[in-house]
């Protein structure tokens, strides 16, 4: 039996895809135009109004964790990729490995290692392979 996680991340998954197609935007577009063409039958009043307040508010708070679950899964598939990519690299270096879960301090320090790196590749003759390829990141300072 799947677990509650399991159950939430499969509902999840299911209502990102179903929302993001052009069937839900058309869905969400014809309760849009039934709540319109109902005004007139409730005279416009607070209530008609309220009804159509209260749902867009439901909805748009459900949707801002939908959309933020969805983007911390694309975000973390993305990471791993990457980290396959460098791990899998000859000469790429696995120090960058999981570079997300540094601290502001340490991301700085890389980026500044590789602002070097391009300075220097920018600066070399088009020919000069070793500075304008990939020449360590240490050697750099």
């Amino acid at each position: 039996m799947p677990s509650a996680s399991h159950a939430i991340n499969r509902l999840a998954k299911w209502a990102s895809r179903a929302t993001g197609r052009p069937l839900g935007f058309v869905l969400a577009l014809l309760v849009v135009l039934a709540w319109i063409v109902t005004g007139p039958l409730f005279g416009f009043s607070d209530t008609w109004q309220l009804v159509i307040n209260t749902g867009t508010t439901i909805v748009t708070f459900l949707m801002v964790f939908l959309i933020q679950n969805s983007q911390n899964r694309d975000t973390e598939a993305i990471q791993l990729k990457l980290d396959e990519l460098i791990r899998s690299t000859r000469g790429a270096h696995n120090a960058l490995l999981d570079l997300e879960e540094l601290e502001e301090r340490e991301l700085d320090a890389f980026r500044k290692r590789y602002i070097a790196l391009a300075k220097v590749a920018r600066q070399a003759p088009p020919d000069d392979e070793a500075a304008a390829g990939t020449p360590e990141v240490n050697d750099l300072g």
